[in-house]
């Protein structure tokens, strides 16, 4: 009898990014149904970035649109609360393909998040069985968990001067992805608030990059919802972006329309 095959999974980030291209994401926070996903997908994003952090979700729903996400060929990431959030492997579990962690200031925070997300030997996650990412098919641990932990992105978001100061021990950690800036709350932390063309973030942009590409790992940037600002740091070297939110996409383009129809019409 031959030997079957290695289990794979195919996660459209990790394949983008490692193409040397750009993997794009909405930010999920309105939508409560697998067809905000369906709808990701058609508009040209290869991931959605489910925000458990600043939305109210339940982890149903999230399951439901992670699987949603894994039927129509684009990653499910969650960005949970914390390093600490006991959800982590929950979600990871029940479709997830990548976890962003907010707020990382130090290498032990980045630890913290790989033990979390990871399965032994590179971190602690716990199994289990039944696993959607194979269509809940029945796979030797020995196959499964290998693709599971090439599938999960970690990723580490940058968003105070601790973090800044210790982005290199953080890109440096084994099993972190991705190191992305995020651009409002370092901005708001480091006292320039909204002023996306400041030096300041110029600068930890530069120093993501680098680092990322010291270690062998990407830099991403989110926050900053302007596409020829994006395309300025996706040309210096970003491969992980946040296009726009849900909610800012729905307001922007209803906003424009109305505008335009009670420009175009002058009551008598």
């Amino acid at each position: 009898m031959a030997t079957p095959s290695p289990v794979e999974i195919t996660n459209p980030v990790a394949q983008r990014m490692a193409a040397g291209d750009v993997a794009l994401g909405m930010v999920i926070r309105l939508g409560r149904s697998g067809d905000i996903v369906r709808i990701a997908k058609a508009t040209g994003h290869d991931f959605v970035f489910i925000d458990a952090q600043h939305s109210l979700f339940t982890l149903e729903t999230i399951g439901h649109m992670a699987q949603t996400a894994l039927a129509c060929g684009i990653a499910p990431f969650v960005r949970v609360r914390s390093c600490d959030d006991p959800d982590t492997s929950l979600l990871l579990d029940n479709g997830v393909t990548g976890i962003v962690f907010p707020d990382v200031g130090s290498a032990a925070d980045a630890k913290r998040a790989v033990k979390a997300a990871k399965f032994p030997p590179v971190g602690g996650r716990s199994v289990c069985g039944g696993y959607p990412h194979f269509d809940f098919r029945a796979v030797p641990l020995t196959q499964g968990i290998p693709a599971l932990n090439a599938a999960t992105v970690v990723v580490c978001m940058i968003e105070t001067k601790e973090g800044l100061d210790n982005i290199e021990a953080i890109a440096a950690v084994d099993g972190v992805d991705v190191i992305h800036i995020g651009a409002n709350d370092l901005l708001n932390a480091l006292g320039k608030p909204g002023q996306f063309d400041d030096p300041i973030l110029v600068s930890a942009l530069d120093r993501a990059i680098a680092a990322a590409a010291k270690h062998g790992k990407y830099a991403g940037c989110g926050g900053n919802r302007d596409v020829e600002r994006q395309l300025a740091v996706i040309r210096k070297g970003v491969r992980f972006v946040t296009t726009q939110t849900d909610m800012g996409f729905l307001s922007a383009s209803a906003s424009t329309w109305t505008a335009g129809v009670r420009g175009g019409w002058k009551p008598s």
